[in-house]
């Protein structure tokens, strides 16, 4: 099946176009404006996307909104993980906050929200089909931020998976880990491993 992703973020395609195998996952156009992510959760975020492109291009598309919640901080920067510094922040300043706010081992936990909206159905585009995957992965924070893979908060998150706890002489993040490692222990990859049967069905596999 193929699938539009409404999403502007290089990484995010990446890593969507290897989860959803063998689905064909394309860009957003351009011309496709996608409303401001308001919402209160990454739920609402996503499916705000996942309508707009699906309206503007009557074609299946999906969405996600993710970002990490510390438990020191009473979930935040939790939705407004992209911004957290401000709104042009880059990934280096959010870390970078953070690291300033919460504590050396703090409780941590990605969060990722999938949605998915079909107006091909029978419902056509006045009531298409929807539905919304949420994947979590837990971890600390590290206060030494290291390794190049990934992006976000990935070099300062340890995830509490034994897969980064191997014989080395500490944890691993989730930036030092391989690409398969990464997708198999992720927020996202957990939340596309739940959307996956969901697409089979929606394609009569």
């Amino acid at each position: 099946m193929r699938l539009v992703l409404a999403t502007r973020n290089a990484h995010k395609a990446r890593e969507f176009a290897a989860l959803l195998a063998p689905h064909e996952v394309v860009p957003l156009p351009d011309d496709v404006v996608l409303p401001p992510e308001t919402g209160t959760t990454f739920a609402e975020n996503a499916l705000g996307k996942a309508r707009a492109a699906a309206a503007a291009l009557g074609v299946v598309a999906i969405a996600d909104d993710s970002g990490i919640e510390a438990a020191a901080l009473d979930g935040a920067p939790g939705v407004y993980s992209a911004r957290y510094a401000g709104p042009h922040a880059s990934d280096a300043d959010n870390l970078a906050k953070l690291l300033r706010e919460a504590p050396a081992g703090s409780a941590l936990a990605y969060v990722c929200a999938i949605a998915v909206v079909d107006p091909t159905g029978p419902g056509g585009p006045e009531r298409p089909r929807e539905a919304v995957f949420e994947g979590r992965c837990t971890g600390t924070l590290d206060p030494e931020p290291r390794g190049e893979g990934g992006f976000g908060y990935d070099p300062a998150f340890v995830p509490d998976d034994p897969i980064a706890h191997g014989s080395g002489p500490r944890p691993r993040t989730m930036a030092e880990l391989s690409v398969a490692e990464k997708d198999a222990i992720s927020h996202r990859g957990h939340a596309a491993r739940l959307l996956l049967p969901w697409l089979e069905r929606l394609s009569g596999g």
